[in-house]
C-alpha cells in the first residue's frame, strides 16, 4: 500500500511540475512596473515621473548587481562625463562652513517640500560616508570621505598642481556615472539637485585644508 502511495504522488507531482512548466512565464518586468505605478501618485513636488529611468539607470537595473558588459558600461561612463559642466567662473572651491552645512542637511525634494529649487536641498553626505572625526553616526555605503584633501596631497585647491583631483572630486560629485556606470551616488549637478555655489561647498569641505575633513 504504502508503495502505491508513493508512486501516485510521484504521478501527481509529475503532472503538475508538466502544467506548470506550460504555463507562459510571468513578464516579473512589468509586474514591477505595475506594482510602482499604482503605489504613487503625484504629490506636491514629488511627481511620478521620477519612476521613468533614464537610459543609465534603467541598464544598471536591468543587471541586477551583475557587472555590465563593457561596452554598456563605457557608453554610460562616456555620456555621463560629457554632461560635466565645469565652474563657470573657474573657481572650484566655496566655503567649507556651508559645505559642512550642507554635507549633514538631508532635506529636500520630498512631497512636502514646497519648491524643487537646489538652494532648498542638502547634500545628505552623512547617509552614505564618514565626513568628519567628530560624526559618531554616518552611512558606510561609500568609502571614508575623512582627509580626502590631505590624502592626496591638496595644499592649495585652486592651484595647477592640485586640478588633477579637483575635477576628478567635480566631476563626481556632478555625476558619478562618469567614473562608474552604476554608481548609486546622486548625480548633484546632472540632476540640479544642488546648483554650482554648493557643489563649490562641498568640495571645499573636501579639499581645503582649514576644513575639520582635513584637520
Amino acid at each position: 500500500m504504502n508503495i502505491v502511495k508513493t508512486v501516485a504522488l510521484i504521478a501527481v507531482g509529475l503532472i503538475l511540475a508538466s502544467c506548470t512548466s506550460m504555463a507562459p512565464r510571468a513578464d516579473y518586468g512589468a509586474l514591477v512596473k505595475k506594482m510602482m505605478d499604482s503605489s504613487f501618485r503625484n504629490e506636491g513636488i514629488a511627481k511620478t515621473d521620477r519612476l521613468i529611468q533614464d537610459e543609465a539607470n534603467a541598464a544598471c537595473s536591468e543587471a541586477q548587481n551583475a557587472s555590465l558588459p563593457d561596452a554598456v558600461a563605457a557608453s554610460i561612463q562616456e555620456a555621463a562625463l560629457k554632461s560635466v559642466r565645469m565652474p563657470s567662473d573657474g573657481k572650484f572651491t566655496g566655503d567649507w562652513r556651508e559645505g559642512e552645512k550642507l554635507a549633514q542637511n538631508g532635506r529636500g525634494m520630498t512631497w512636502s517640500d514646497k519648491t524643487a529649487l537646489p538652494k532648498d536641498n542638502g547634500g545628505n553626505c552623512l547617509n552614505c560616508h564618514q565626513v568628519t572625526k567628530e560624526e559618531v553616526s554616518y552611512g558606510t555605503i561609500g568609502p571614508s570621505l575623512y582627509h580626502y584633501g590631505k590624502d592626496r596631497g591638496v595644499l592649495d585647491p585652486e592651484s595647477q598642481e592640485s586640478r588633477p583631483i579637483v575635477e576628478y572630486t567635480w566631476t563626481k560629485i556632478y555625476n558619478a556615472k562618469s567614473y562608474n556606470a552604476c554608481s548609486g551616488m546622486p548625480r548633484f549637478g546632472h540632476a540640479g539637485l544642488l546648483d554650482e555655489m554648493q557643489m563649490k561647498h562641498l568640495m571645499a569641505l573636501l579639499l581645503d585644508p582649514k576644513s575639520p575633513v582635513n584637520r
